[in-house]
């Protein structure tokens, strides 16, 4: 009974990993521009298995670049990514990365930065916007302000949000959540990609379907502890039996 129980722990634990990142993407249905992380479950048979038995390991499959719903805010400082394309921001380690999140806001030193907390980059690095009394955002990410004390006629042009266009198989995930690319590297500026000004994208997370995938996966899971139960029992009689005979 032995391969059994193994092999119930195995699965026990690979699905309590897949529960745990389903649990992430339920956690973050209403985050503003968040990407679903896509998974599945292999089976691979196990050392000692017997009749080629095996368990289900979890894999993560990528990332979910779908777009999210578009909602109208009437926030001069929202923007929503229009299409395909992305959001260069800083990460926590002072590198690039990428993401769909448009809640922009400007920090008290006047940097701005999203909903997160990430700076957004421009041209020359973290953008940072003087004392202004108006500021507006174009389509291509350039950003105009009427300095503070200045008349509606003295508009001036502070910088421009870096907007990229990412090739999917080319990116990954990080524990931030945040997109990145393989290698490292930081990716060109692309004039094709523009921004929704006064709008957010809603997080791509179907919510109905991510709910009935973690049923499944707890059903899965009670499945595999009534399995492993059942085995120790077995063993346990088993173990009384012999020491009968």
């Amino acid at each position: 009974m032995g391969n059994y129980l193994y092999t119930s722990m195995v699965s026990a634990s690979e699905i309590m990993r897949g529960m745990a990142d389903v649990t992430h993407n339920l956690a973050n249905a209403s985050t503003t521009g968040f990407r679903a992380d896509l998974s599945m479950f292999r089976s691979v048979a196990l050392p000692g298995a017997v009749n080629g038995g095996g368990a289900p390991v979890y894999e993560r499959a990528g990332i979910d670049t779908s777009f999210g719903a578009l909602q109208n805010t009437g926030v001069d400082l929202d923007v929503a990514v229009n299409g395909a394309g992305w959001i260069a921001v800083q990460a926590d380690g002072g590198g690039e990365a990428y993401t769909r999140r448009g809640d922009l806001r400007l920090d008290s030193l006047g940097q701005l930065t999203n909903g997160a907390g990430q700076a957004i980059i421009g041209d020359g690095g973290p953008l940072a916007i003087p004392p202004h009394s108006k500021m507006e955002i174009a389509a291509d990410g350039t950003i105009t302000i009427q300095p503070l004390g200045q008349g509606p006629d003295t508009l001036a042009v502070v910088g421009r949000i870096k907007l990229v266009s990412l090739d999917d198989d080319a990116l990954f995930k990080g524990r931030d959540g945040l997109l990145r690319l393989k290698g490292g590297a930081a990716a060109q500026e692309d004039a094709s990609v523009t921004l929704v000004s006064g709008a957010l994208e809603a997080s791509n997370v179907n919510t109905i379907s991510t709910m009935v995938k973690m049923i499944e996966l707890q059903r899965s899971y009670e499945t595999q502890i009534k399995m492993m139960k059942t085995a120790a029992d077995n063993d346990r009689a088993s173990a009384a039996l012999m020491k009968m005979n």
